[in-house]
């Protein structure tokens, strides 16, 4: 048997990589999924009420016909919170058959804290907490894994290990576990592309996936049927992660980046660009941003002219991709809602957009204008945070919304903090983005725009 360990219980995790961890197993395989809960946040609950068996359904527009296609999934073993149950946690890092380790602990949560105490455990970070768990491993005398991050920035395996090399450092863990870690782990960089829309958001659609599954299902989580895992090939991975198309397709290869840059900047770009957009044009899913003709144009406008350029110079093969990506947006089926995508916008923005802003600002001499724009849309949308309770919100021309994202960014704009000040805070975006000309006051203008109801699309 092979096992994976994977830190994290969202749809994306369960629709991606445990699906194809099930496709394996009904192909012949033997592998078992344990699921670890990251954060404190959430329960595990629907999980022990269903066995921990779920459905995915795929639906999609193949041939110009409606598809949608049922799989039940059993591929997990366990399902563990370490904040309750340590010692289940623990005897994970010690079990011989553990090979793979998955997480997707969001753009954020690749991170290093000096402050975190390895004889803590709820408060330090997702690397922190792996550390502790490596340790295990190592103490136990067990062989090295192979790490798969699936969170979505550059290098994502390295950086993780960036941090794991940190904390040994920190806390003063031996020069044989570094060793250890440095020669037996195996850190692959990957990139994930299926766009996850995960439980159905209505009574009718709750009603209409029921219908279809057989069953009440809590953790039924929709998805599109395209699907692709690009790895990178290290050690013999090529023994627990399989080639080829098991319900998504996944590719073992030396050099990620192509695929990593690609899916990021024109999938994930373009979704980030037009989500603030289209919260404040009204439309709720990514199919209403497609089907209305300015929402669509300034999509592809942005991809034609400020993204695809700058992904490789293989112009036409990118945009070969660029149009797929059209394609799939306008998945009726998906109802992929916009305030699911804006969950931690700054972190996304920063990963998946100012990449591309940079280029075009480098290439150009001057600021990419759909691209400011949404990144506009973006700021008047926080600027208009109030705190009432303990949820941020945003009274938008159509409809107020909560607001998901870091905490000390929820507080900087519901004190009514400068938008120009937190442009210049290195620590969010790496760099002071006012140093790009006239990158400040068009968005102070924007917004201004904006607030008055003016569009700017």
């Amino acid at each position: 048997m092979i096992k994976i360990v994977q830190f994290g219980e969202g749809n994306f995790l369960r629709t991606f990589v445990d699906l194809y961890f099930d496709t394996l197993n009904k192909e012949g395989g033997d592998y078992k999924v344990n699921i670890v809960k990251p954060i404190t946040f959430g329960t595990l609950d629907k999980f022990k009420a269903q066995n921990n068996k779920y459905h995915i359904v795929l639906r999609g527009v193949a041939g110009g016909k409606p598809v949608e296609d049922v799989y039940k999934v059993d591929v997990l073993e366990n399902v563990i919170d370490p904040f309750s149950d340590t010692n289940l946690y623990y005897e994970l890092a010690k079990d011989d058959q553990l090979k793979i380790i998955v997480s997707n602990t969001t753009e954020a949560g690749i991170c290093f804290n000096a402050n975190d105490k390895i004889d803590d455990f709820e408060g330090i970070t997702y690397p922190a907490k792996l550390t502790k768990f490596l340790f295990e491993r190592f103490n136990a005398g067990k062989e090295g894994v192979y790490l798969l991050p699936v969170e979505l920035i550059d290098n994502n395996a390295d950086e993780l290990k960036k941090c794991v090399d940190k904390y040994i450092e920190l806390w003063g863990l031996s020069n044989q576990f570094k060793k250890w870690n440095d020669e037996q782990n195996f850190y692959c960089n990957t990139l994930v592309d299926r766009i996850v829309s995960g439980y159905p958001k209505t009574p009718e659609d709750i009603a209409k996936v029921e219908n279809l599954i057989g069953e009440s299902d809590k953790l039924v989580s929709i998805g599109e049927p395209f699907g692709l895992w690009a790895v990178e090939k290290k050690g013999d991975i090529a023994k627990y992660v399989k080639e080829g198309v098991h319900n998504i397709e996944v590719v073992l290869t030396e050099d990620i980046k192509y695929y990593k840059k690609r899916k990021v900047r024109v999938l994930n770009g373009s979704h980030t660009n037009i989500v603030p957009v289209g919260l404040w044009s009204g439309a709720v899913t990514v199919y209403d941003c497609m089907v209305d003709e300015k929402l669509s144009k300034f999509v592809q406008d942005t991809l034609t002219e400020e993204i695809v350029p700058y992904v490789s110079d293989d112009i036409k093969a990118t945009t070969v991709f660029a149009d797929s990506i059209t394609e799939r947006f306008l998945n009726p089926y998906l109802n992929h809602l916009l305030t699911s995508i804006s969950l931690n916008s700054i972190s996304k923005w920063r990963a998946r957009d100012l990449p591309s802003f940079k280029d075009y600002y480098n290439d150009h001499g001057a600021i990419p204008t759909r691209l400011t724009i949404g990144f506009s849309y973006l700021m008047a949308i926080y600027s208009n945070i109030v705190k009432i309770g303990d949820k941020y919100m945003v009274k938008l021309p159509s409809r107020e919304i909560e607001i998901l994202d870091d905490k000390p960014y929820l507080e900087y704009f519901a004190n009514k903090n400068s938008i120009v000040d937190f442009m210049k805070d290195v620590s969010v975006w790496g760099e002071d983005l006012t140093n790009y000309n006239g990158f400040a006051n068009t968005v102070i203008e924007n917004v201004e725009k904006i607030n008055k109801g003016i569009s700017l699309i």
